[in-house]
């Protein structure tokens, strides 16, 4: 067994997963901002739902897929990933602020597309390194801790962008969220670190790290060849699908379900969706962690019993009884935001667990590539086909009535997520198979 050490103090382990962990909540700021204006945008520009979900989904992960591997690959060859994550963060909130500039679609499309490319550079090496900063028996907690940041964000986006969005214009949002993501890249370049590569490796793995790297596409393949890994990108896969296109759509729905206003939806939404998310995050890292070192099978068990959990949840929140609402003073909050906390709390298990069980399946040399590659099926299907489809089965459902269109498309998308969880569980024992041989060579 290895005995290996990181080289950062603990001091110096704790702000480097702190600021990488802080610029992923303003990454999903700035991917999903968009969620809560959708409206306004299509009133300015006159477009379709159809067009809205492409450009919040499908442009961004066209590029994204593009780039992701390129700045993957550099991380695995050893180039600094600090310095990669802090550039890649620095573009992506320069072209968050320029999307609240344009004058045109046309220019509203790029500047979201440069987000993607931006983006693509930031989830893979950091949880490489979050990786590294770990020993593996901490490893899936430390990983919820770094993927508290899509919850967070949903918070912050949801909450404050529906206010400013009301008081100051959709474009407003753009600027005033972009601009922090500047100084925090300068905030990880300066104090983060990265521990280097393959800090808590085994001696096996060491050995393996030391040989050459091969090409792109041999490794790659060597990657899709471990089992249990394919199925895990399809759940993930899935599920993203599901996911984006209700977190996306969640907003719009309430506004037009609800009656409610831009800020009123995105503070109920953003506060119900982001606290529990991050608490469901929490939660599966640190107990997943207990259950896996007696069972490794646990780290998959976790996300197929979350993801099933979630679905009478996300049904709960599209038909429940619109009338049935408290009233706190002035203030109309539906008792639908109950089932959407629900829906938050388990949804949120598969994100985290995927992550950690394929930084776990693979070697260090491996890791930011068969990150990226995991992040290619969540973003190419989830943020680029999610908000699309979803979109568009709005649309068709809308022939007499926007909001019970958009309701019967979010719903056909939680059915979905049934083929997640059969992917999930198809990976367990595969999974289980090659964990248990790596234990095995390290004894």
């Amino acid at each position: 067994m290895q005995m290996n050490h990181s080289v950062l103090s603990p001091a110096r382990t704790r702000i480097t997963l702190f600021l990488l962990a802080l610029i992923y909540v303003f990454s999903y700021i700035d991917r999903n901002l968009i969620a809560i204006v959708i409206e306004p945008i299509k009133l300015e520009f006159g477009v379709s739902d159809t067009v809205m979900g492409a450009v919040s989904g499908l442009a961004f992960a066209v590029l994204y897929s593009v780039f992701s591997f390129p700045l993957s690959r550099l991380a695995d060859r050893g180039v600094n990933r600090r310095s990669i994550v802090a550039v890649c963060c620095g573009l992506w909130s320069l072209a968050t602020m320029a999307s609240g500039m344009v004058g045109q679609f046309w220019q509203f499309v790029i500047f979201r597309m440069t987000v993607a490319i931006g983006e693509a550079g930031g989830t893979s090496p950091s949880i490489s390194m979050v990786s590294d900063l770990y020993p593996p028996h901490k490893r899936s907690f430390a990983i919820s801790l770094y993927m508290l940041g899509p919850h967070i964000g949903l918070l912050a986006a949801m909450a404050l962008g529906g206010w400013i969005a009301q008081e100051f214009g959709w474009r407003a949002v753009f600027i005033l969220f972009g601009a922090p993501g500047i100084i925090i890249a300068l905030l990880l370049y300066v104090f983060g670190r990265d521990p280097g590569m393959g800090v808590y490796d085994t001696e096996a793995e060491k050995q393996v790290r030391l040989q050459p790297q091969g090409k792109f596409f041999t490794d790659l393949r060597d990657i899709i060849k471990i089992k249990g890994f394919l199925y895990i990108c399809m759940g993930t896969a899935i599920a993203g699908m599901v996911g984006y296109g209700y977190g996306i759509w969640a907003p719009t729905f309430m506004v037009r379900t609800f009656d409610m206003t831009l800020a009123h939806a995105g503070l109920s939404f953003g506060l119900a969706s982001g606290v529990f998310a991050a608490a469901g995050s929490i939660f599966s890292g640190f107990y997943c962690d207990k259950l896996s070192q007696n069972d490794t099978r646990w780290q998959l068990r976790m996300p197929v019993i979350g993801v099933l959990l979630s679905i009478p949840f996300g049904c709960g929140f599209l038909f429940w009884p619109a009338d049935a609402i408290w009233q706190l003073g002035s203030v109309k909050i539906p008792h639908a935001i109950i089932f959407a906390a629900g829906f938050s709390f388990f949804n949120s298990w598969w994100p985290t667990l995927a992550f950690a069980a394929v930084s776990k399946l693979v070697n260090s040399k491996q890791r930011a590539t068969s990150i990226a590659m995991l992040a290619l099926f969540l973003t190419l299907f989830g943020a680029g086909i999610g908000p699309l489809l979803t979109g568009t089965f709005s649309d068709l459902f809308s022939q007499t009535d926007a909001g019970e269109g958009l309701q019967y498309a979010i719903l056909l998308m939680l059915i979905m997520l049934l083929l997640s969880a059969l992917f999930y569980h198809k990976a367990i024992t595969p999974y289980y198979k090659h964990m248990t041989n790596i234990a095995t060579s390290d004894n």
